[in-house]
């Protein structure tokens, strides 16, 4: 491969969370009807290309893993649950981005879009993580970092992750 295409394409709403270790992005190649897939194919080359060592799916459906294998990049699916044990789920996407964390790996995180779930998920980890100690923190944190609002359901995972903690006999009032 030779030229521009080569290097491929950044993905939409691509920011780092971690510098240099942990970044999110809207799905590679769009999603719903702005789907694409050359422009699937390109941002999964921009991953492998800027070495992302893992991609973790939050979408419900096996949409684009088959790619991620044909292109010879690891992935992990998580799909986001509709309605039942968000506090599981937080906890195993958590314990999979720490581990890939401890062993160094670079990791891309996707859902559809870059949304208010998204952010809420991204507030929850930083919060879970301990990289930050209070919930209006992490939200705040998480609203400069994506640009946005983190609505009501952004929220709603936040005060999971607060919980969480507090049975733990952690700290971090409130979603502020």
């Amino acid at each position: 491969m030779k030229g521009k295409w080569a290097e491929g394409i950044q993905p939409r709403n691509f920011t780092w969370v971690v510098a240099e270790r942990l970044a999110v992005c809207e799905r590679p190649g769009g999603y719903g009807a702005s789907h694409r897939r050359v422009r699937r194919q390109e941002e999964i080359i921009w991953l492998r290309r800027n070495e992302f060592d893992m991609v973790v799916s939050l979408i419900s459906a096996p949409h684009n893993l088959h790619n991620y294998a044909e292109l010879d990049l690891p992935h992990l699916h998580r799909p986001w649950p509709a309605f039942d044990d968000l506090a599981g789920y937080l906890q195993t996407v958590h314990d999979d981005l720490e581990r890939l964390a401890g062993e160094g790996k670079r990791v891309i995180l996707h859902k559809e879009r870059v949304g208010e779930d998204v952010c809420g998920f991204v507030a929850s980890y930083l919060l879970l993580s301990g990289k930050v100690p209070a919930g209006p923190q992490a939200t705040a944190i998480t609203e400069r970092i994506f640009g946005q609002r983190v609505g009501p359901e952004g929220r709603r995972v936040v005060d999971v992750a607060l919980g969480m903690l507090a049975g733990r006999g952690g700290t971090g009032s409130g979603t502020g």
